[in-house]
This record gives structure tokens, C-alpha cells and sequence, in this order.
């Protein structure tokens, strides 16, 4: 077989391998190693069997991954994220929201979809934004009446907004995949964001106003009486310091008053003092918080080690040149070509999480941007976008599995499916929004950062 052709079969084998469901980290290490102890074969320069280039390959992506500026505020962002998961401060906000919304049709979806956006920007953790608003607003929708479908989908797609509204880890992972500033993507995917974020919350009132029966509003003597200005207190002393967290975060880096590196270090010490001051910090809950900050940063620097290796391998044996005369074959206009790759990456979403088809598959697409003149930044926010769908769609739908986990056993998988369609289908119009009016995406990076 000639170097083109394994390539193929390296391809091919680990898309294999990982549907038996191997760790995808270990598998790209091994498959890179493996298949590259064989492209990088030198009978005349080995002395013994471990004297191969390969070995330097894997060292050097290791040493590069870790220490990568960019990549530091992975574990500060995680770990802001789990302090705040752990600081009681999502109950306060749902029942803020609510009781400030309770006049709107589907008042307490409302609700929902605003304690899932602002807390999934704070954590960018989709699992457990979804988890923690099921044990908390599924159980007091249900009391209410609501559809099961209609309040499930609430939950799931107000859960996945972490990974796209700024500062989300998934932007961070692209940027350093693709050598995108990754200052100008959370400035791109700001308006994005919101644009999703109101959709949904669109939806939820058209639906609530057509048929009031998928969210019955709630009976003024159901609520607790609370004077107006008790209300502005609940509000202030719930959403404010959240806010404030995020967007001192997020203003000192669209600023450029800090790195993402440093702004996430500030969040991370900002969250500890928001715990603190909810009298959440606890011996218990900042060594969990620690514990799960080490495991999954560990998850996405071995993805990347692994994603390297196998990447360089994949192109010395000829892999990228094999892409690229084949999709250059097809003759494809920027516009096919966008819409191929993210079907692609929609298909993808059905087995693999996001952080996978980041490091993985997309630094497959990147060498093909310049041949399309398309915007490696524009690329990126269709695809932070478009990966809202791997949390939603089935059978993978992680999202609902999680829903699932902490239901009642009255809900069934198939009501959450049923209520995730819509989002899906708002994902993608939301989707075709930013292709027709790039504005939305590009408008706000290339103000602020000119050159």
C-alpha cells in the first residue's frame, strides 16, 4: 500500500475503533504512534527498536500542549465554573426570574431559559447546567402543569448555551486549534449567542400564547407575597454578582485588559469569593471542585497530545493532500462547501461530543478555508453554533441523558426527544441567519479589533 492509501486505512480504522467505544485520547495516541513508527521507519538510522522519530513527535506535542498559553485557562474557567455549580446560587436566580416574569406567557420556561443562560456562560459545563436546572425547575414545572416535552426541551437547549455564549471552553479549544485570536471569537459569538438565546425564549412565549395549555400560567395566590421592593432585593443580591463575575471576566479579555489566561484566573478567584459570600465554600465542595477541574482539563490536553500526534502522522503519509484534491475534485462553491462541512459535523454530533470533533475532526476542514476564502473565525462560530445539535440530537443526545438521569419516572426519554426537535430546528435557522447576515458574527470583532 503506498503512504496515501494507509493514511486512508488510519482514517478509516479510528473512526472504527472509537463506535466500539475505546477512550478517543488513547485511541489517537495509539494509532498515531503505531501508524507513525511505521511512516517514520529508518532502516539506516535505527540502532534499536525505540530509535524512531515518532517518539520525539509525541514528546514534543506533549511539551507543546502543555505548555500552551492559551490553553491555561481551561482549568481556571473549569474551575470557576464548579465553584459556582457548588455556591447555591441557581435556586436564588430561577426563583428570581420567576417571580419577575410570572406575568409572561410560559413564565417560569422563561424563566428556565434565563437561569440556563446566564448560569451556563458562568460554568460552560453542559451537564451540569442541565442536571442542576432539572432537579430545580423540571419538578416545579411538572407541579404546574406544564407539557413534559415542552419543559424538558426547555431545560436541555437553555443547558447547551454555555458552550457558545463567551466565555465558553469550547471557544477557547478552537481558537487554539485553529490559531484564531480567541479574544476576537468571544467577540464574535456574542451575538450569536444572544440571537439563539432569544429565539428560544421567542418560541416558548408564541407556543405558551397559542396553546396555554403546554404552560398553564401560574395563580397569583400560588405565589409568595413579596413587595416590590423585596422582589429588587431578591434580584440584586441573586443576578447581580453572577453578572458581574461574567462580565468582568469577559470585559477585561474583549478589552484587552487581560489574557483569557489571567481573566479566567480572576474568575476563578471571583468565584471562590462568591461562594464565600453565599456561605457555600466549604472543605467538601472546593476539593470536588478541584478534583473535577483535573479531570476533564486532563481529558482535553490528552485529546490534544492525541489529536496532534495523529494529525501529524495523517499528513506525513500523505492524508490532508488526499482531502484536498478530493473536495477540490467536486468543484464546490464556498457556499456547498460551508453547508458540506457542517452536515458533516451535524453527523459527527450523533456519536462524538463536541470537544472530540473540535480537536479531531475540524483541523481536517482548517487547510481548506484559504482555498474557499472563508474566515477561519466565521468557520468557527457556525460550527459553535451548529455543535449545539450534538447535546440534542439522538441517539447521543447527551443532553437529554442527563434530563433523563433526574426525572420522574413520568417522563420518558421519547417526551424529551419530542421536545428537543424545535430547538434543533431553531439552531439551524439560527445557523442560516449568520450565513445571509455575517454582520451578526463579524460586526462586533472586526469594531473593536480593526487591525
Amino acid at each position: 500500500m503506498s503512504p496515501p492509501e494507509i493514511a486512508v486505512l488510519m482514517l478509516a480504522l479510528f473512526v472504527v475503533v472509537i463506535m466500539f467505544g475505546f477512550p478517543i485520547a488513547f485511541t489517537l495516541m495509539a494509532m498515531g504512534l503505531g501508524f507513525g513508527y511505521y511512516a517514520y521507519y529508518d532502516p539506516s538510522r535505527m540502532s534499536h527498536l525505540l530509535d524512531n522519530r515518532v517518539f520525539d513527535l509525541f514528546v514534543q506535542n506533549t511539551y507543546g500542549v502543555m505548555s500552551s498559553d492559551v490553553l491555561v485557562s481551561i482549568p481556571l474557567f473549569l474551575f470557576m465554573g464548579y465553584v459556582v455549580e457548588r455556591a447555591n446560587v441557581v435556586d436564588r436566580l430561577f426563583n428570581a426570574f420567576y417571580l419577575a416574569a410570572w406575568r409572561l406567557p410560559g413564565s417560569m420556561a422563561i424563566a428556565t431559559l434565563a437561569t440556563c443562560a446566564l448560569f451556563a456562560t458562568a460554568t460552560g459545563i453542559v451537564g451540569a447546567v442541565v442536571t442542576l436546572m432539572g432537579i430545580l425547575a423540571l419538578p416545579a414545572m411538572l407541579k404546574q402543569k406544564y407539557d413534559n416535552s415542552f419543559a424538558t426541551g426547555v431545560i436541555c437547549a437553555g443547558g447547551c448555551l454555555g458552550i457558545l455564549i463567551p466565555p465558553s471552553i469550547m471557544l477557547i479549544v478552537y481558537a487554539q486549534t485553529a490559531s484564531v485570536s480567541p479574544v476576537k471569537l468571544y467577540a464574535g459569538a456574542l451575538f450569536p449567542g444572544f440571537l439563539l438565546a432569544g429565539m428560544y425564549m421567542t418560541y416558548v412565549i408564541v407556543r405558551a400564547v397559542i396553546n396555554p395549555a403546554l404552560a398553564p400560567r401560574p395563580r397569583k395566590e400560588d405565589l409568595p407575597d413579596i413587595s416590590n421592593l423585596q422582589l429588587l432585593w431578591l434580584l440584586f443580591t441573586s443576578f447581580v454578582p453572577l453578572a458581574f463575575l461574567i462580565l468582568a471576566v469577559l470585559g477585561a479579555i474583549m478589552a484587552g485588559w487581560a489574557t483569557p489566561a489571567e481573566a479566567a484566573a480572576l474568575g476563578a478567584f471571583g468565584a471562590l469569593g462568591l461562594a464565600a459570600a453565599y456561605r457555600a465554600l466549604t472543605w467538601e465542595r472546593l476539593k470536588e471542585s478541584v478534583y473535577l477541574t483535573a479531570r476533564t482539563s486532563a481529558m482535553v490536553c490528552w485529546l490534544f497530545v492525541g489529536s496532534a500526534t495523529f494529525a501529524a502522522v495523517f499528513a506525513y503519509l500523505g492524508g490532508n493532500d488526499i482531502i484536498r484534491d478530493f473536495v477540490l475534485s467536486l468543484n464546490l462553491s464556498p457556499l456547498t462547501f460551508l453547508i458540506l462541512a457542517q452536515i458533516i459535523i451535524f453527523v459527527l454530533g450523533y456519536p462524538l461530543e463536541w470537544s472530540e470533533i473540535i480537536i479531531i475532526f475540524v483541523p481536517i476542514f482548517l487547510p481548506l478555508l484559504p482555498l474557499f476564502n472563508i474566515d477561519p473565525l466565521f468557520f468557527g462560530i457556525l460550527i459553535a453554533l451548529n455543535l449545539q445539535t450534538s447535546f440534542l440530537t439522538p441517539p447521543v443526545a447527551m443532553a437529554a441523558f442527563y434530563l433523563k438521569g433526574i426525572a420522574p419516572p413520568s417522563v420518558s426519554l421519547a417526551d424529551i426527544y419530542r421536545g428537543l426537535t424545535p430547538y434543533v430546528m431553531m439552531v439551524f435557522l439560527a445557523m442560516i441567519i449568520v450565513y445571509v447576515f455575517p454582520g451578526v458574527a463579524l460586526w462586533l470583532p472586526n469594531y473593536l479589533y480593526p487591525n
